[in-house]
């Protein structure tokens, strides 16, 4: 399917568009465990202009990055962004900030000690791969986990995956069940966001009333969000409104799934879809501004009401961003100029494979029906995956290599490094790290690896510190290598092995460093 310049600008306005306007109406209920049938509009004086909102903050950091490292942007270059140009350190900002800062990579960053890992944080970022990535979901969910490992670990990183998946399939299918579909096949059929969506979707098909839904919804998969700093004691505990007290920052699931009723309920009214998902309380900025992107995408900037775009004048107002850095003085301050930068980067983003040059600009090769689901192992025998460019793990893979695996790519490799369990070493225990070898797509070729581990001072490594084995060149072959590690007479706190690639033969060279704690 071909998507025309035209329509890709409308509908990336609309997405903007749309995460604006959802902010803005579920900002002043944020964080409250109330409903909020009786609002109609915006309830902020917005005679300047709309308030500064983290959901659409953090993605104009994502797009100098982009702009600058184009597809090599991965969760490692943007934890430097992060560290160099955000500025808030609360919940899940500052727990990943602060692992960063201790020297734990992504996706260490966003599972250790991180009690808001599966919070609402990252699933606020998906529109700027899905934008990126138009009518190629698989792209946008891979882009998506990047950003999600950061400072996110499970269900929280999966609602992202979710919906970058499913606003980048926004792009060429308008159908909400099949948009939900197609999104759910990049997720593990039996993670929160899963069960959530479920619940949704059966509430929807049965038009059950408001309060329902929500007793439903949040019982499937029960956040905090609207309790945060409450007496718990003031919280009803029986009655219409009444709701269970969930885990502690345990809130992504929830909310993602209140953006997907409202969706399903009115999928084609654009206020009454934002009024119903502003009805749920809860995390309301992120829930409404999400969902406001995604009816963005499917109806486009011209059919959104001039009610709602109006009095934000297309003007973005941030609030988390360090403008004082060079690389920051040059973010977009409309949603007109954000738009027109993704136009323009998205053709290296995607690679030439994907475009065609026309006299109007260009179109963009886009799949269609059952080819935007999750791609199973068996379609990469072609030779080229569904993105038209080399292969390598795939959303699914990086999913499944687990929340303890830094993963790094390299010219003609990608490497692993699983700790299998969190980075601390107690006295006396053994620690086995596995690394995995990838060799990437085209420049796969029969040949030799060298691993070699180089343990800090009194790291002891039980066994060959250095193996060298064979690789074949199937289609998505790896090797895998076993080390046991002993920090016992280690001279520091801080235990560090760095595990250092290469291939006779072949000029790529490639270092990841593991970090353990000892307790």
């Amino acid at each position: 399917m071909k998507l025309t310049l035209q329509a890709y600008r409308d509908k990336v306005m609309g997405c903007w568009q749309g995460k604006n306007i959802g902010g803005t109406l579920g900002a002043p209920f944020e964080g409250r465990r109330q409903t909020n049938e009786n609002v109609k509009f915006y309830v902020q004086d917005l005679s300047k202009g709309p308030p500064p909102n983290d959901d659409l903050d953090l993605q104009l950091v994502w797009l100098a990055a982009v702009e600058k490292y184009g597809r090599q942007v991965d969760a490692h270059i943007l934890a430097e962004y992060w560290t160099s140009h955000i500025i808030p350190n609360w919940a899940e900002y500052g727990m990943g900030k602060a692992n960063l800062r201790a020297g734990l990579p992504p996706p260490l960053s966003g599972m250790v000690d991180n009690v808001y890992r599966d919070s609402c944080g990252c699933f606020i970022r998906s529109e700027i791969w899905a934008c990126l990535a138009p009518g190629r979901p698989e792209l946008a969910a891979r882009y998506a986990w990047e950003d999600a490992i950061v400072d996110h670990a499970g269900d929280g990183a999966l609602c992202e995956v979710f919906f970058a998946a499913m606003q980048s399939a926004a792009f060429v299918e308008s159908e909400p069940l099949k948009l939900i579909d197609i999104a759910l096949s990049y997720v593990p059929a039996d993670c929160a966001i899963a069960r959530a969506i479920a619940v949704a979707r059966d509430c929807a098909a049965r038009r059950a009333p408001f309060l329902e839904c929500r007793r439903a919804i949040h019982d499937a998969a029960p956040g905090t969000f609207g309790v945060q700093g409450r007496d718990l004691s003031t919280i009803p505990s029986d009655g219409p409104t009444a709701i269970q007290i969930g885990r502690p920052g345990f809130d992504g699931p929830e909310n993602s799934a209140f953006a997907v009723a409202a969706l399903l309920y009115y999928p084609d009214d654009f206020e009454k879809a934002l009024l119903f998902a502003n009805s749920f309380g809860e995390d309301t900025d992120c829930t409404c501004a999400t969902l406001g992107a995604t009816l963005g995408i499917l109806h486009g900037s011209a059919r959104l009401p001039e009610k709602w775009t109006a009095p934000l004048a297309d003007r973005i107002v941030t609030g988390c961003i360090d403008r004082t850095n060079s690389d920051m003085h040059c973010i977009p301050n409309t949603i007109g100029e954000l738009t027109e930068r993704v136009l323009r980067v998205a053709p290296g983003f995607l690679g030439w494979k994907l475009f065609e040059l026309t006299p109007d600009g260009y179109e963009i090769e886009c799949l269609e029906g059952d080819a935007l689901r999750a791609p199973s192992p068996d379609r990469y025998l072609e030779g080229t995956n569904s993105n038209g460019c080399d292969c390598e793990p795939t959303v699914a893979d990086r999913i499944a290599m687990g929340p303890y695996a830094i993963y790094r790519r390299f010219p003609c490799f990608a490497i692993a490094v699983d700790l299998q369990g969190p980075p601390f070493i107690a006295a006396g225990e053994e620690r086995e790290i596995r690394v995995v070898f990838h060799p990437v797509g085209f420049m796969r070729r029969q040949q030799w690896v060298c691993v070699t581990a180089l343990p800090s001072p009194g790291v002891a490594v039980r066994g060959a510190a250095s193996r060298e084995v064979p690789v074949n060149d199937l289609w998505r072959n790896r090797v895998e290598l076993l080390f046991t590690v002993n920090a016992d007479e280690a001279t520091s706190s801080r235990v560090e092995i760095l595990f250092d690639v290469s291939m006779p033969g072949r000029a790529s060279q490639g270092a990841v460093k593991a970090i353990l704690f000892r307790k």
